[in-house]
């Protein structure tokens, strides 16, 4: 689906009408009852751009440095948001580990990629032949990362271990924390209309030249 040919049901009178290019600061009015049907948000690709840099520098920090510190009976022991996972599979639990390291690992991880890539293309105003592929991927993908399922798991396993363990946050979940949040504002600032309405005029643009 493109900006040029995509479908929107209006929310309020569901009529079906064809959503065509919004300059920005500008408004798409439903004919019939004059309610919004979308208007594009300023700066979006410039913004998607920002997070995403910054999703890249904390990525590696975020699944390899300790998350937590467990010290009981003298004894020790860090965990990565990595050895989580290669911890699941060692016990055998593979549909598990299998579930933990797509949902937030690999998807988070891909969506800022795919984030990065869409947005300094736009930003540049450079066409690309995967354009469009990377904006389905990332439209399909959103849905998939669960990052805060993995910091609900964490809180809970605090709250049980506070009154028997020594417990030290390290670094790493600063990092997996300050990610959880760069992804949900990547998901809020992602201008979907705006962006394909980019991509087909680029793609337009590359054909006749």
């Amino acid at each position: 689906m493109t900006a040029t040919n995509a479908l929107i049901a209006c929310p309020e009178c569901d009529t079906l009408l064809a959503l065509k290019d919004v300059e920005i600061r500008h408004q798409a009015l439903c004919p019939c009852c004059g309610v919004v049907l979308y208007q594009p948000r300023n700066k979006s690709i410039m913004h998607t751009l920002s997070l995403s840099m910054t999703g890249l520098i904390l990525i590696l920090p975020a699944n390899f440095l300790p998350l937590l510190s467990i010290k009981l009976l003298g004894n020790s022991q860090e965990g990565t948001l990595w050895s989580g996972v290669t911890g699941l599979f060692q016990e055998g639990l593979w549909s598990v580990a299998v579930l933990v390291l797509l949902s937030s690992i690999v998807f988070p991880t891909i969506i800022i990629v795919l984030s990065f890539l869409l947005s300094v293309h736009l930003y540049r105003h450079r066409a690309h032949r995967h354009l469009a592929l990377w904006m389905r991927c990332l439209q399909h993908l959103e849905e998939w990362a669960m990052l805060e399922v993995y910091m609900l798991g964490i809180i809970v396993a605090c709250v049980k271990l506070a009154d028997t363990t020594e417990l030290k946050f390290g670094l790493g979940l600063y990092a997996f924390v300050s990610l959880l949040v760069i992804n949900v504002l990547l998901t809020q600032n992602v201008d979907n209309h705006l962006f394909w309405q980019h991509i087909t005029k680029l793609q337009a643009n590359d054909l006749k030249s």
